[in-house]
């Protein structure tokens, strides 16, 4: 008797039970904090909050124009990303590219000057990323799955099917939790992705300045990773291992896009970041050397002993899982 794949049974009552409930939070206008209210909400309340473009200026936005360009640049970056995501086990974030793409077709080449247009045309081309990085660390499961119960492999259809269902309910319950965690949490949550999105879009509407200022950061970014990366004239990630101390390692990575990051996300987070490097290659990978080495074996996932990997062996093999699992 052939036997199938065991599949994930959806309850929909209680999805649906659980829908209605963040429906009815977001209608009372109730914050994640149980109605205590930020400053922003007091802002957004009183009516201090003024928006770029007020609501009474009337501007082109869902366009056919915007649906398609941001349609193709959905293909571009959710490939892009489908190829980066199973290839190295990490994405890239497609909202910053696109909204600079996206305004340099609209304000430089088609010469279109409405802003929340742009703005829909990022929107659209980075949700493919979204869906794409949502499918590519899920869809595998259905790929071992068949190949444990020897039944070949998912057909397309069915792939397409999940990642429709997935993106449904993504938009369905993103509308009710937008005026819990974006209304109500105005200024208060940092959302530095957007408001890198926000600052690009912004800059192409005050003017050729700013634009020539962020085109130029792109050039020169795209010059250093050729000359780096492409000719192979320094290289774009350095490190050295501790004389003495076994497991021990420390290094950087050169690169202009790390350095991008670090401004957006600020000082705090990157205190964070720094610290659970140092955590890492400072503290637990020496103490995993030093106990994984009176084992005489190897450690899974590891093929080989602990005794005979350096400091980049433990890293892939171990401490990389733990920065995921956190």
């Amino acid at each position: 008797m052939k036997r199938h794949p065991p599949y994930v049974r959806i309850a929909l009552p209680q999805i649906g039970v659980g829908y209605m409930k963040l429906w009815r939070l977001a209608e009372k206008g109730e914050d994640m904090n149980n109605g205590a209210g930020s400053e922003a909400d007091v802002e957004t309340r009183n009516g201090t909050y003024k928006p770029f473009i007020s609501a009474d200026k009337v501007l082109p936005e869902l366009t056919g124009f915007s649906i398609v360009c941001g349609m193709a640049l959905a293909i571009v970056f959710g490939g892009a990303n489908a190829y980066l995501g199973l290839h190295a086990g990490m994405t890239i974030n497609a909202s910053i590219p696109a909204a600079v793409v996206s305004m340099g077709i609209m304000r430089i080449i088609l010469k279109r000057d409405s802003i929340l247009e742009n703005n829909m045309v990022q929107t659209i081309g980075s949700s493919g990323e979204a869906l794409v990085g949502g499918a590519i660390f899920t869809m595998p499961v259905l790929f071992l799955w068949y190949s444990e119960w020897k039944t070949g492999t998912p057909d397309y259809l069915l792939i397409s099917a999940i990642a429709l269902a997935g993106g449904i309910l993504g938009v369905m319950f993103m509308v009710p939790l937008r005026r819990a965690l974006i209304v109500k949490e105005h200024g208060v949550l940092p959302y530095p992705e957007g408001m890198a999105c926000s600052k690009v879009l912004l800059a192409g509407e005050q003017g050729g300045g700013r634009a020539r200022m962020i085109f130029a950061g792109l050039g020169m970014s795209a010059v250093y990773k050729f000359l780096s990366d492409g000719l192979k004239l320094f290289p774009s990630e350095v490190d050295w291992s501790w004389p003495g101390f076994k497991g021990v390692g420390f290094g950087m990575d050169v690169m202009p896009a790390l350095l991008g990051v670090g401004y957006l996300v600020g000082v705090r987070i990157s205190i964070c970041m720094l610290s659970g490097a140092f955590i890492g290659w400072f503290v637990a990978m020496p103490l995993i050397y030093y106990f994984g080495s009176l084992a005489p074996g190897a450690i899974y996932p590891a093929s080989q002993p602990i005794a005979e990997l350096d400091h980049w062996g433990l890293w892939s093999n171990y401490i990389r899982y733990i920065g995921a699992g956190t």
